[in-house]
């Protein structure tokens, strides 16, 4: 039975270690992002914060009361005269010493004020507007990520290449050595394998460094250092994602995308304005009441007195002139207004370009890497033909060593062509407002070790 026990922990325990060793794809980095990146952080306390508009803009449609309550002490010297022929006479005084004690409680509730009305539904406006910079927020974060990522895979790929054309080169310059001692080859082959490797050597000190600074790209979002990510699939099929036609997506884009929605709710709060700027000329009604409870132990009369109130009406105010304040706010409201509505056709082109733009990428990646395959089959057979042509005395050692690096070359255009696509897909979703966490696990299915 233990060594039941033992086995089960152990194949519990070996099972932990292949999942730790698992490469992250791009879906596990984004919800690290959700936790750890500062940009995300601060747009939900944004979020957060703006929700608190619309408790304030409610409670200026209903009733406020207040409570006031004072407690004083009074000391007063009194001398009483009387007047005559022969000229004022002291008739009597003295010191009176007292304390006075009141309280009272107000109520106001506003039965017409149209500017709270309108105020409250501005702040809807603003609270629809922060759900907008939320999406917007996430968007972004989804983008930089995805950046960051593949910026990532781009730098490994680049060591791997030149480890493997370092392997080949290697190899080419064992041999050039060899038959330049047996006397089938010149020095020069020898030495033009040898700079090949030397210019390698310098190439692979600056391909781990651009990975080091790419790693820590993603280590200012997830707040951590990566461990060992998933690459993109030999196998990978490059499409135009549906529609596959530009303006579709553009029309798209004028319906979901956050910063177009965000301007024109920010038209919408501007003719918002202008309304309650307007209301500003409009007279108000409050329902006002009032208790006041007020007790004495002395006056200067020396006579104490206990009084107590109730008062409940109505309160009307007419603005009649406030110096033109008021015309002059509705007419900035008015200017205001017009240049929300600038911004919104402005927000309306920038989405369209954004979006065809990105479109065009996609398009133009999609026959790249099909033009990438081709060339790399190619280089391949070129590489071939070149060996083969070495070994039978037709060909140079210079000429093998070209062909090496041009199917390297080729590799290397392939797989930033490959991350391109996969990027260029994410951001023309993230600009037609369509980017979500599914779009990433998609691509995460793309990946080696997903």
């Amino acid at each position: 039975m233990n060594r039941l026990k033992l086995f089960i922990i152990a194949i519990m325990a070996s099972g932990g270690v292949l999942a730790e060793e698992r490469p992250q794809n791009l879906l596990d980095l984004y919800r690290q992002a959700l936790t750890h990146d500062s940009s995300w952080a601060s747009a939900r306390g944004a979020h957060a914060a703006a929700q608190e508009k619309l408790v304030q803009g409610k409670a200026l449609t209903l009733p406020t009361v207040t409570f006031n309550a004072n407690a004083n002490h009074s000391n007063t010297d009194l001398e009483y005269r009387s007047g005559g022929t022969s000229g004022f006479a002291r008739q009597g005084g003295g010191n009176e010493a007292f304390e006075t004690y009141s309280y009272s409680v107000n109520v106001s509730h506003p039965l017409y004020r149209k500017q709270n009305r309108i105020q409250f539904e501005e702040s809807k406006t603003q609270v629809a507007q922060a759900e907008e910079q939320l999406s917007s927020a996430n968007l972004d974060l989804m983008t930089r990520t995805s950046q960051a990522y593949f910026d990532v895979l781009l730098a490994q790929d680049k060591i791997d290449l030149i480890e493997a054309q370092k392997n080949a080169i290697t190899k080419q310059l064992e041999q050039a050595k060899a038959n330049f001692e047996v006397g089938t080859s010149t020095i020069t082959d020898v030495h033009e394998a040898q700079a090949r490797y030397d210019l390698l050597m310098a190439q692979d000190i600056a391909a781990r460094n651009e990975l080091e600074v790419r790693k820590r790209a993603i280590q200012s979002i997830i707040g951590q250092m990566p461990a060992q990510l998933a690459s993109a699939k030999e196998t990978l099929v490059v499409a135009i994602p549906a529609p596959q036609d530009m303006e579709k997506w553009v029309e798209i884009s004028e319906q979901k995308s956050p910063q177009f929605n965000f301007q024109q709710k920010a038209l919408t709060l501007a003719t918002q304005e202008v309304e309650r700027a307007h209301a500003g000329h409009l007279p108000t009604v409050d329902a006002v009441g009032s208790f006041n409870d007020n007790r004495a132990n002395g006056s200067m009369n020396g006579v104490g007195s206990d009084t107590q109130n109730f008062t409940i009406g109505l309160q009307l105010q007419v603005p009649i002139y406030q110096g033109g304040a008021i015309s002059s706010r509705e007419r900035e409201a008015v200017i205001n207004q017009q240049r929300a509505r600038d911004e919104v056709e402005q927000a309306r082109r920038q989405v369209g370009l954004q979006t065809r733009q990105a479109y065009l990428n996609v398009a133009s990646t999609v026959a790249q890497v099909k033009a990438y395959e081709q060339a790399l089959a190619s280089s391949q057979s070129s590489l071939d033909s070149t060996s083969l042509g070495y070994e039978v005395g037709v060909r140079t050692s210079v000429d093998v060593l070209n062909a090496q690096q041009q199917l390297f070359s080729a590799k290397r255009d392939l797989l930033q062509a490959r991350y391109t696509w996969l990027l260029s897909v994410i951001k023309l979703k993230a600009a037609a407002g369509l980017l979500t966490e599914q779009d990433l696990a998609e691509t995460s299915t793309m990946l080696q070790g997903s």
